[in-house]
């Protein structure tokens, strides 16, 4: 009988003990820490209102699939949520164009390829689990371009830098698991020619915009 109740005596304040560490653990920050996960949603990319393009209508826009994965990094400060975030996202949006014109589309026949993106954003908390978020920064895209002057069809990878803002909405599904959905506006005002030798031509002024609707799922460690 002493060995049963010393035994349940022990149990008790192992509980005991173990109560607030996982009560802690249970309620941590759902905005806290750093994450990764992944995104799928709408491209799309079409000529900026100062290009110059005789594509007329929905033929401008080389939409398609989005596809990727982000980390990032958050830290809680009472209401507001601040981070840092880069992306690595790909994209099936193309458009077939005949590439006669050089001026079509501002390039010619377009599929769009990688896309990098590294930026900050900042959140505020509309609920215990649910938070509002605006981003912005840096991004470099790759395309797969091809012109003509009526005579001869060249193809080559262009890279453009720009910027990019966004906004969306975030909300954690456990401590640990999170699901959100955003939109994302990109401009790139600079392109530079990629040779097959690895050489690039100096940059030159370009207008395009970029359209994006995205929904993502993830974990924070």
């Amino acid at each position: 009988m002493r060995i049963v109740i010393s035994s349940l005596l022990l149990g008790s304040a192992a509980i005991a003990f173990a109560a607030p560490a996982m009560a802690q653990d249970t309620d941590r920050a759902p905005f806290t820490g750093p994450r990764a996960g992944v995104i799928l949603g709408y491209d799309g990319t079409r000529p900026g209102s100062t290009a110059d393009s005789d594509i007329a209508g929905d033929n401008q826009t080389a939409s398609g699939l989005l596809y990727g994965g982000d980390v990032g990094y958050d830290v809680g400060v009472g209401r507001f949520v601040i981070g840092a975030e880069a992306e690595l996202t790909g994209s099936t949006a193309k458009v077939n164009n005949s590439p006669i014109d050089p001026n079509n589309f501002g390039y010619g026949r377009v599929k769009a390829g990688r896309d990098l993106y590294a930026g900050a954003r900042l959140g505020m908390l509309v609920g215990p689990k649910t938070m509002l978020y605006a981003k912005g920064g840096y991004t470099n895209a790759r395309f797969d371009l091809t012109a003509s002057d009526g005579t001869t069809e060249t193809g080559r990878h262009y890279n453009l830098d720009g910027y990019r803002v966004g906004a969306g909405i975030e909300h954690a599904l456990t401590p640990n698991s999170y699901a959100k959905i955003e939109y994302r506006y990109s401009n790139y005002g600079n392109a530079r020619l990629e040779y097959p030798n690895g050489t690039n031509t100096n940059n030159f002024s370009v207008d395009t915009d970029r359209h994006q609707v995205a929904v993502g799922f993830g974990f924070r460690f």
